[in-house]
Formats: structure tokens, sequence, C-alpha cells
């Protein structure tokens, strides 16, 4: 099959003959129809956080399951999937908290490589996926199945940036119909986190970004006010009527400066959720007798804090209905051969999303 090889940080994609591993007992391999573009897949390809080349990159996937492993007794040939990084066991403590992104289990798969080439390499199946891939092989708690008429691009995104998104707001964040939010960052993630804002009735959501056509764009998602950081504060005090802050501000850009910010926006008791990921050794200066003082919190979210099975059918049921945008989502959609330009655009910050489709 083709995949797209990472080879050194920070060059672009080669595209290789790659070979897929043998289906384990919980294992099922899937045709990969779609895969969008994150910017943590650029991230891991510039070097941001380490990892282990050759490698594949990808986990925004969704396609059609080809094979099943012997242990697999709730999914069949011919399912329609999205393909994600989640994988749990169901069974360890962390599970058992509904931390499945948390997992602390060893699975067997973890003992041997998914992918080689023709020379006979270990090629790394980045991020528990490697879906800049014709097929994957991945553990059967990372699907979930989806309806057969759902557009494959749009389903992809649900993967990921979605459930980040909106799973920042529904399940790690305290956020509900008397909260005044702010968004730092209104790329794909943020959007998606003005939208669950938008979603769980929040009255007030104000949009950050350095980019007016993005701040535009926040307005289609949900967002009652927008503001660059210049004007940020005093577009809190007039959205808020004269508050000291937000209830609630989710960083949703992987910048330590960005979240320092935030602190500054939030009122006494208000809380601070860490979306986006910077890279490995940024570090932000906090004076903890402030934080004891007015009563802030400041939680991570990894993933949107998601459980896939229960989280992506109501994400699904949502776009149904009309409350959740997932087409305009999309920037654009791009063949596996042409993965750099996909890449590029979105380092480049004018998209939304990029689709690498397979077929």
């Amino acid at each position: 099959m083709k995949a797209a090889v990472c080879r050194e940080f920070g060059q672009p994609l080669v595209i290789e003959d790659v070979m897929l591993g043998e289906v384990g007992p919980g294992d099922v391999q899937v045709d990969v129809a779609a895969c969008a573009v994150c910017h943590s897949d650029i991230h891991y390809a510039e070097g941001a956080w380490g990892g282990y080349l050759p490698a594949v990159y990808g986990h925004e996937a969704a396609g059609v399951i080809t094979a099943v492993g012997s242990d697999v007794s709730d999914l069949t040939v011919g399912d329609h999937v999205v393909v994600t990084l989640i994988r749990s066991c169901g069974n360890c403590s962390q599970c058992d908290r509904g931390n499945h992104v948390f997992c602390e289990t060893s699975f067997a798969s973890d003992e041997g490589q998914r992918l080689s080439n023709d020379a006979g390499e270990d090629v790394q199946a980045a991020m528990l996926c490697g879906a800049f891939a014709e097929e994957v092989i991945v553990d059967q708690s990372q699907v979930v199945t989806i309806p057969k008429d759902m557009d494959w691009k749009v389903a992809s995104l649900l993967a990921c940036g979605v459930i980040t998104g909106v799973g920042a707001v529904t399940n790690t964040s305290t956020i509900d119909d008397r909260s005044t939010v702010v968004v730092v960052g209104a790329g794909g993630v943020g959007l998606n986190a003005i939208q669950g804002a938008a979603i769980v009735g929040a009255p007030v959501v104000i949009a950050i970004d350095l980019a007016d056509e993005k701040l535009e764009i926040a307005k289609q998602f949900g967002a009652t006010h927008v503001a660059t950081p210049d004007t940020a504060r005093e577009v809190i005090k007039e959205a808020t009527g004269g508050r000291k802050g937000v209830s609630h501000a989710l960083v949703t850009v992987g910048s330590a400066p960005a979240i320092s910010s935030a602190l500054r926006y939030i009122e006494p008791g208000g809380e601070l959720v860490i979306v986006g990921m910077p890279a490995s050794g940024n570090e932000i200066e906090i004076d903890p007798v402030i934080i004891a003082a007015v009563g802030h919190r400041i939680v991570g979210s990894k993933m949107g804090t998601s459980q896939i099975r229960r989280d992506i059918p109501q994400l699904i049921e949502w776009y149904k209905e009309g409350k959740l945008k997932l087409d305009e989502l999309v920037s654009g959609t791009y063949q596996l051969d042409d993965i750099n330009s996909a890449i590029d655009d979105v380092a480049d910050g004018g998209t939304i999303r990029n689709v690498v489709m397979m077929g």
C-alpha cells in the first residue's frame, strides 16, 4: 500500500510502499477513505514532540473495515468507521473512571511493528494510527461505527478536531447555560470549542484571534462576540456587563503566551481549560497565591476527555439536527500524492481543515 512517510523532521513527507503487519486478535484492519490533516501531525513531523523515524502520521481518519481479529465481536467487515488515536481497555483504573484517553494498559500490538517497507525497515505507525496511508490496523477500541451514508471527509473530522474542541466544553469543563466563555484561537479546534459552548447554551461566547478573517468565521460557528488580543479586555467587559472577566476561558492554540494571557481573562472562581498543546519545554510563570486567593481552576483537556463510543454518536446526532457544523470545517481535499501541499496550506494558517482522500 502507499503511505506518506516522514524520514526527517521538518522535511516533506515521502510517498512510499509500506506493508502492514498481521491483524491481532483484538485488532481491526481499515481501508482508509479519508484522513484530515491536524496541526498535531505537523508538529510531530517537525520534531516538536520527538518520536521515532521513519514514521507515518495521520490520526483523523474514516474508512471501511476489511478484516477483524478473532476477539472482535461487535465490529464486522464492511462497517463504516471513524478511526481515532484513543485506545482504551475499558478495565484499568483510568478507564473505570471514564478517562479513556489515559488508559494505562499495555496492548499486545505494542510488542511489534505495524508497518515495514520493502527493505525490511520498521516504520512507526505514529500516534497509534499511521493513517496517512491507504490502510491501517488499529485496536478495536479505536474505532466507532458511523452511518454508511455519511460523507467520508466529514466523518474523518470527528476523530480528533471535533471531539477535542467540543469535548473540552462538554466533558472537561464546567460550562453550562449560565457561563460566559472566551475561546482563544479560532482555528479548527477553536471553532469546535465555540460550537460546543453554543450547544450547551452559554449566552456569551467570545472568540479571540489575531486574524480578522478567522473571527468572521467564528461568528458563523456560534461566537456572540469577537476580539483580537489587543481588544480582548474591552470586549470581555462589554460582553459581560462590566464584570471582571469571564467564567471560563479555553485556550485552543499551542501557545504558552496565550495561556498566560488567558489567566487574565477569567473572573474570581473562573476556570481555564488548556486544550492546545505547546511544544515540549515551554513554560509559563504562575504566582500560586493569586490562583488560590481568587479560586481559579486550571485544567488540561486531552482529546476532549472523550469516550469515543459515547461522544461520536452524539456529535453525529447534533450534526443531523443542524446543531453542529461539520461540512463548513472542510477547507479543501487532496489526494495522497499531494499531501505535502495539504500540510503546507494548513501550516500557513489559511485553512480550517484539509482532508486527504485516499481513493
